[in-house]
């Protein structure tokens, strides 16, 4: 394409250097994560991506990425929630008294938890959004009431363990219901193979690419700056090998983990909703200018009161979750936990001041913080010096964000 039509296009020609330069808060997260793993990887002796731990890592961090989801959408909405923590071990615990004291069916307990996960949301957001009180200290005040309220319904003990059905939620597997995989592993002299993963990293990686050309073509029809073609071949190669590659991993485990299905779906439910939906620009709107936002129209309240009974509903999943994994209630269940999330949330790309941030950011962030996490521990580090790394982290993407917006 010649100068000219660059020019009628409105596309400024630039380098990988000089987009990189542009969109270092787009891009950044991902450069670590993959720096991160790479790292990790070398000095474990591989053990960082052998399957078993590919397993461990997206279990250890199903909850905490199921409430980065809506807790993006309270951050960009201009709030924050403190209180999800200890939400999600009472919910935890209201599913134990239910189930195993009870003796209460798991449908009926799951449609309870969920329902009680938005009432909470609701009470608390009714007093953000209609009262004006700030919801650091709603939140708060919430975090106090039902970390008391979970030692009063565990009466101080651990109530466990769930039947086994229950258990199925976190740490159950898809029935691997395609042909050939006892082939293919004899194939490939492995002890197992599940198709239905390896097809799904397939089809994953397929989608990526096609959705990734479809997205250039359209921009490249409206005039929209684009990425340069060199940059867009590497990027959507790396996205789609590491997908085949971690598919691949658990094929030759167990397949596809229940809540890797669960974070999948709702992963894609969000991203959808807040970047093609009205109302996803709506709360973005919101957290950009609230007051403008009420004088063009917008409902204000009842989009705040609403993201916060959604923040209570994925706490409620999260805490089902989290129950399920380790088999039992305990009355310090998701203690400190929302620290994690909103840590995810924000080394992953929102901004304090609310209006900006994405789904894909956040899981990006939670997975960031998780693979620390995990390799810290693979090398024996010490609980006191990963809690001061993941300080220090979580201080450096902060500090990332107020540099970009004194720079822009």
């Amino acid at each position: 394409m010649s100068m000219a039509q660059q020019e009628n296009h409105g596309v400024e020609p630039k380098g990988i250097r000089a987009y990189l330069t542009a969109h270092l808060r787009e891009y950044g997260l991902l450069f670590a994560l993959i720096a991160i793993m790479v790292f990790f990887q070398i000095v474990t002796g591989g053990t960082l991506l052998r399957p078993v731990n590919l397993n461990n890592l997206i279990l250890q961090n199903s909850y905490i990425i199921i409430m980065a989801l809506g807790m993006l959408i309270v951050i960009v909405s201009g709030n924050i929630d403190l209180s999800v923590g200890s939400v999600m071990g009472f919910i935890g615990a209201l599913a134990a008294v239910m189930v195993v004291e009870m003796d209460f069916s798991m449908t009926m307990t799951i449609a309870v938890c969920v329902v009680v996960g938005g009432v909470i949301g609701a009470a608390q957001g009714y007093w953000v959004a209609y009262w004006k009180i700030p919801s650091f200290i709603v939140t708060l005040a919430g975090m106090l009431v039902f970390r008391g309220l979970s030692l009063w319904l565990l009466d101080g003990q651990s109530v466990g363990p769930f039947p086994r059905e229950f258990q199925q939620i976190s740490t159950g597997f898809v029935d691997d219901f395609l042909p050939g995989g006892p082939v293919i592993a004899e194939m490939l002299g492995a002890r197992f193979f599940n198709m239905l993963a390896f097809v799904a990293g397939i089809v994953a990686a397929l989608y990526v690419v096609w959705s990734g050309l479809r997205a250039r073509a359209r921009h490249k029809a409206y005039g929209i700056e684009d990425e340069p073609m060199g940059f867009f071949i590497a990027r959507i190669g790396i996205i789609a090998l590491a997908l085949l590659f971690i598919m691949y991993k658990l094929a030759t485990y167990r397949g596809l983990p229940n809540v890797m299905i669960t974070m999948a779906v709702l992963t894609i439910i969000y991203a959808f909703i807040t970047e093609k939906t009205t109302l996803g620009r709506r709360v973005y709107a919101l957290g950009g200018n609230e007051k403008a936002s009420k004088l063009s129209g917008i409902k204000t309240e009842r989009l705040t009161f609403f993201a916060f009974v959604n923040m209570g509903v994925l706490a409620a999943i999260a805490g089902l979750v989290f129950a399920a994994r380790l088999n039992t209630a305990t009355p310090k269940a998701g203690f400190a936990l929302e620290l994690d999330v909103i840590a995810a949330v924000f080394i992953g790309g929102a901004s304090m001041s609310g209006g900006v941030g994405k789904i894909v950011g956040a899981v990006t962030g939670a997975f960031l913080m998780g693979v620390l996490n995990n390799g810290m521990s693979l090398l024996g580090i010490g609980i006191d010096y990963q809690q001061m790394i993941k300080g220090l982290v979580l201080l450096a993407a902060v500090i990332f964000d107020v540099y970009n917006k004194q720079k822009g």
